[in-house]
Parts: C-alpha cells; sequence; structure tokens
C-alpha cells in the first residue's frame, strides 16, 4: 500500500476515491518512563523511552488507517495527515498519535 502526504502520487493514476480513512492510537506511559523523562528535561538529551512510545504509536496509528482502506478496497492512501497530542492527568501522562488521509485506488 502506498501512503503519501501529497494529494497525487506521480506516475500513478487515481481511478477510485474510497473514502476517508483513520488510525488513532493512545498509548499510556509508565511512572519509571515518565520519571526518567523528567530527568533528561532537567539535564537535556533526549528520551528514548518515549521516542519508543511515540514511535510505537505512530506505527499503530498507520496500520489502523491502512487497514480500513484495504476494507474499502484501496491500494493507496494520499493526503495523509499525522498529529500527536500529549494528555495529561491525574493517571500520568498519555501520548496520542493521530493519522488520516483519502482511500484510493491507483493503476
Amino acid at each position: 500500500m502506498l501512503i503519501s502526504t501529497t494529494n497525487t502520487l506521480e506516475g500513478h493514476k487515481i481511478v477510485a476515491y474510497k473514502g476517508i480513512v483513520t488510525g488513532e492510537t493512545i498509548l499510556g506511559t509508565n511512572i519509571f518512563r515518565d520519571f526518567m523523562a523528567g530527568i533528561r528535561d532537567i539535564v537535556g538529551g533526549r528520551s528514548a523511552a518515549y521516542e519508543a512510545s511515540l514511535r510505537e504509536a505512530r506505527e499503530t496509528a498507520y496500520a489502523e488507517m491502512e487497514h480500513q482502506a484495504e476494507r474499502l478496497g484501496a491500494n493507496a492512501v494520499i493526503g495523509v495527515d499525522l498529529d500527536y497530542e500529549n494528555i495529561t492527568s491525574d493517571r500520568g501522562t498519555m501520548l496520542m498519535v493521530s493519522v488520516s488521509g483519502t482511500a484510493v485506488v491507483i493503476e
């Protein structure tokens, strides 16, 4: 399945539009990871734990969107938009990734 942020795919003709497809993922982080990320914020540097969580969330959201497109009979998704949100509550921090695009059939 081709997935692109553009509205066209060079070298391919769009023959059918199947509709909007989405994928959403919310992943909770654990208290140890939050603590270590807080230390990284103070001393600087990258937080490998958060990066791994964010990567997992993004991959899961993309996979969900791709499955929706396949169920509609599409072989590509165009105009993809990817959004990230950090949700904080009394239960901790949650990472939300949402992705959306237009499922199409290309030849």
